[in-house]
C-alpha cells in the first residue's frame, strides 16, 4: 500500500504540473544538433576533437532507462570494450571494466567531478540514476592529463541535463517480475536569472531467489536519491551552479529465510550493505572575452558504508575533496587550457583493530596544460602534460611521488568519408585497499597497506572511421579501433583467509591489447542496426601458466536492431555474446548469449513500456550452483554471468 501511495503521489505531482502548462498537444521537435563534448574541456564538437570520445546520447539513455531505471549499469552494457562486473553473489555489487582492466583503473565522473573513487567505487555504478542524464562520454585509454590518478583504462563522464526556458518534467513508474519497484521524477526550468534541476528516485527490490537454493540472486534493498541543483545566471554571462546529491541505501542479501525473519541455527548467513553518500558541488564559469574564460569546479563528498556478515562487520567513512581551476584561451585554429587542481581522499576505518586498520590518506596537487591545434582541415593535434605531487600513507608508512604525465592525440580528416584518431599517454593509480578482489571477501583479514607505491601505465588507441550514404535511404558507418596498455608496478593480492591477505607491488607487468569494431546501418532514421565486436587479450606476467587475467572474455559481440516512429512507438531487439572466461582457480567458463526485447508506445505526453531481458534465461546456476558448503557457512563461486536469470519489467512515463 505504501508503494502504491508513493507512486500515486509522484504521478499526481506530474499531472498537477502539466495542468499549469499550455494544454496544446505536445509535439516532438527533431532538431539535429552537433554533439558538444564536456570531457575534453575544449567545448568542441565531437567531429573536431582529436581525442577519441564515444558518446551515448539522450535517446539511447532514455531507451536503457526503461530497462533499468534504478542505475546506469544497463546504459554501459551495450558499449563495446566495457563490462559491468558483478563482485558479490548475494548482494549483486558491481564495478566497471574497460578493455579488460579492473574497475579501479576507470575514473568515474559526474559532470566532470570525481566522487566515486577507492572505497566509494564498490557501489558507484549502482548508485548513479539515469533519469537526469543528457549524455554519457567515454574516453578509452590513458586520460590522466586532465583527470589525474585512476584514469588508466579510461574515463566515463555522466553529464546531467541543464535547465531550459521551457519546463522539463519526467515522471517514471516501473515494476519487474523480480519484485522491483522504481518511482522517479526529474524536473527543470530556467527563468531570467535563476534556474533549477531536481531529481528524486526511490528503488525498492524484494529478495529474489530464482534457483531456489535459499540464497538471494538479488538482495532485499531500498534506495533513495535526491539531487537538487540551482543555476544562477550572473552579469557578464557568468554562471554559478550549486548542487547537492544525497543517496542512501540498505541492501540485505544472503539466506532468504534469514532475510524474511525466519532465521534459525541452519539459516544464519547474510550480507548487509548500508550506504550513505552526500556530494556537495559548486561550479563557476566566467568569460573575460569571446575567446577566454575561467572555470572553477569544487566538490566535497562523504561516503559512509557498513558491511555486515555473520561474526564480522566493516565500517568506513571516505571523505573526498576536489577543486579544479582552469583558464582557457581560444585563438585562431588553437585552444589553450591551463589549470591546477587539488584532491584529498581520506578513508577512516571505524571498526577494525590496529592490526587490520585500513585507514589511508591521499593528498594530490597537480597542474596541467592542454593545447589543441588545428594545423589544417586535414590534421589536428591535442597535446598536454600534467605534473602531480602525491603524498599518501597511513600509520605504518608514508610515501611521496612526483609524476609527469604527457599525452598526445591526432585527428586526420583524410576525406569527408574517412577520419582517423591516434593517441597515447601515461597514467597512474595511487594505492588503495579497495579492489574487486578484496570487495569479494568484504575486506576480512586484509592487512593495512605497507610500502606499496603507485601503479604506472603507458598506453594508447588508434582508430579509423568510415561513413557514407548508400543510395538515398541508408546511412552506413564503421569504426575500427585498436588499443594497448602496459601496467607496471601492479598491486596484487597475496595470502589467504587464514594467514591474512596483503596487497603488494609486483615487478611483473600486465598487458591489455586488442581491438573494437563498431558498425551502424540506418534506414530513413526509422530502422537502425548496430553491430559491435571486441577482442581483448589481457595477460599478466605474475600469473603462472597461460598468464590470462581472470574474468576477461577474449571475444564479445553486441547486436542491436531498433525501429522507431517518432511520437508513436519504439521497439528493439538486442543480442550479446560473451566468450569463455578464465576464473581465478584457472577453470574455464562456458560461452553464452544474452537476448533482450523492448517496446514503448507513446500516447501524447504519456508512454507505456515493456522490456524482457535475458529471455534465454542464461544464469550461472544453470551451469553449476553458485553456493557451496552448508547454509550457515557458505562459500560462493566467482560471478561470471547473470545470476538472476530472465527478467520482465514494464512501466509508465510522463514527459512534459
Amino acid at each position: 500500500m505504501q508503494k502504491i501511495i508513493f507512486a500515486s503521489a509522484f504521478l499526481l505531482f506530474g499531472i498537477h504540473m502539466s495542468a499549469q502548462q499550455d494544454t496544446v498537444q505536445h509535439e516532438r521537435e527533431d532538431v539535429i544538433e552537433e554533439v558538444i563534448l564536456k570531457s575534453t574541456r575544449s567545448s568542441r564538437t565531437i567531429a573536431n576533437t582529436p581525442t577519441r570520445v564515444e558518446t551515448i546520447s539522450l535517446e539511447e539513455i532514455d531507451e536503457k532507462s526503461n530497462m533499468r531505471p534504478s542505475n546506469v549499469a544497463m546504459i554501459l552494457h551495450e558499449s563495446t570494450g566495457i563490462a559491468v562486473q558483478q563482485t558479490s553473489a548475494t548482494s549483486a555489487n558491481a564495478s566497471i571494466r574497460i578493455q579488460g582492466l579492473d574497475g579501479r583503473y576507470t575514473q568515474i565522473l559526474k559532470d566532470g567531478l570525481p566522487s566515486f573513487g577507492n572505497f566509494a567505487n564498490g557501489l558507484s555504478v549502482l548508485e548513479i540514476p539515469p533519469l537526469d542524464l543528457k549524455q554519457v562520454e567515454i574516453i578509452k585509454g590513458p586520460s590522466s592529463t586532465l583527470y589525474g590518478a585512476g584514469a588508466i583504462a579510461g574515463v566515463i563522464n555522466f553529464i546531467s541535463r541543464t535547465p531550459n526556458e521551457k519546463q522539463d518534467l519526467n515522471v517514471l513508474v516501473n515494476t519487474a517480475n523480480t519484485g522491483l519497484y522504481n518511482v522517479g521524477v526529474f524536473s527543470s526550468q530556467r527563468y531570467k536569472k535563476v534556474g533549477y534541476t531536481f531529481l528524486a528516485l526511490y528503488n525498492d527490490q524484494k529478495e529474489y531467489d530464482i534457483d531456489k537454493d535459499d540464497f538471494t540472486e538479488l538482495p532485499n534493498s531500498k534506495e533513495f536519491t535526491v539531487h537538487p541543483k540551482m543555476f544562477v545566471y550572473l552579469p557578464g554571462e557568468a554562471n554559478l551552479v550549486i548542487g547537492n546529491a544525497f543517496t542512501t541505501g540498505n541492501r540485505l542479501g544472503g539466506d532468504v529465510e534469514f532475510i524474511r525473519g525466519n532465521g534459525s541455527a541452519e539459516h544464519t548467513y547474510f550480507e548487509r550493505n548500508r550506504t550513505f553518500r552526500n556530494t556537495a558541488t559548486l561550479e563557476f564559469s566566467k568569460p573575460f572575452s569571446e575567446t577566454s574564460r575561467i572555470d572553477l569546479k569544487s566538490a566535497y563528498s562523504l561516503f559512509d558504508r557498513t558491511i555486515e556478515v555473520p561474526n564480522y562487520s566493516f565500517k568506513g567513512l571516505n571523505q573526498n575533496y576536489y577543486s579544479d581551476l582552469s583558464w582557457s584561451k581560444t585563438l585562431p585554429n588553437q585552444t589553450l587550457i591551463i589549470g591546477a587542481n587539488y584532491v584529498t581522499d581520506n578513508f577512516k576505518d571505524r571498526l577494525n583493530t590496529p592490526e587490520n586498520d585500513l585507514s589511508f590518506l591521499i593528498n594530490t596537487g597537480g597542474a596541467y596544460i592542454q593545447h589543441t591545434w588545428d594545423v589544417s582541415e586535414v590534421v589536428k593535434f591535442e597535446n598536454g602534460i600534467r605534473a602531480d605531487v602525491v603524498k599518501y600513507g597511513n600509520g605504518i608508512y608514508t610515501e611521496s611521488e612526483a609524476l609527469f604525465l604527457p599525452k598526445i592525440s591526432m585527428l586526420l580528416r583524410l576525406s569527408p568519408k574517412w577520419t582517423s584518431r591516434i593517441g597515447g599517454g601515461l597514467g597512474y593509480k595511487t594505492p588503495t585497499a579497495f579492489t574487486e578482489q578484496t570487495e569479494g571477501f568484504q575486506y576480512q583479514n586484509l592487512k593495512p597497506l605497507s610500502g606499496v607505491t603507485s601503479e604506472k601505465s603507458i598506453g594508447g588507441t588508434a582508430d579509423v572511421n568510415f561513413k557514407t550514404k548508400i543510395g538515398t535511404d541508408f546511412d552506413f558507418s564503421i569504426n575500427q579501433m585498436f588499443f594497448y596498455t602496459r601496467l607496471n608496478n601492479s598491486i596484487i593480492l597475496e595470502g589467504d583467509s587464514t594467514a591474512g591477505y596483503e596487497l603488494n607491488n609486483t615487478d611483473k607487468p600486465l598487458y591489455s591489447s586488442g581491438f573494437e569494431t563498431n558498425a551502424k546501418l540506418i534506414y530513413k532514421d526509422f530502422l537502425k542496426f548496430f553491430a559491435g565486436y571486441t577482442y581483448t587479450d589481457t595477460k599478466a606476467d605474475y600469473i603462472p601458466g597461460d598468464r590470462i587475467v581472470p574474468l576477461v572474455p577474449a571475444h564479445r559481440v553486441n547486436l542491436i536492431l531498433m525501429a522507431e516512429k517518432h511520437d508513436n512507438y519504439k521497439t528493439g531487439l538486442e543480442a550479446y555474446y560473451t566468450d569463455v572466461q578464465r576464473l581465478t582457480n584457472r577453470s574455464v567458463t562456458k560461452p553464452y548469449w544474452d537476448l533482450g526485447f523492448m517496446f514503448e508506445k507513446y500516447f501524447g505526453r504519456f508512454s507505456v513500456f515493456i522490456n524482457i531481458e535475458n529471455f534465454l534465461d542464461t544464469r550461472q546456476s544453470r551451469f553449476k550452483g553458485v553456493v557451496n558448503g552448508s547454509h550457515n557457512a557458505p562459500s560462493f563461486d566467482e560471478i561470471w554471468t547473470h545470476t538472476e536469470g530472465r527478467t520482465f519489467n514494464g512501466g509508465i512515463k510522463f514527459k512534459l
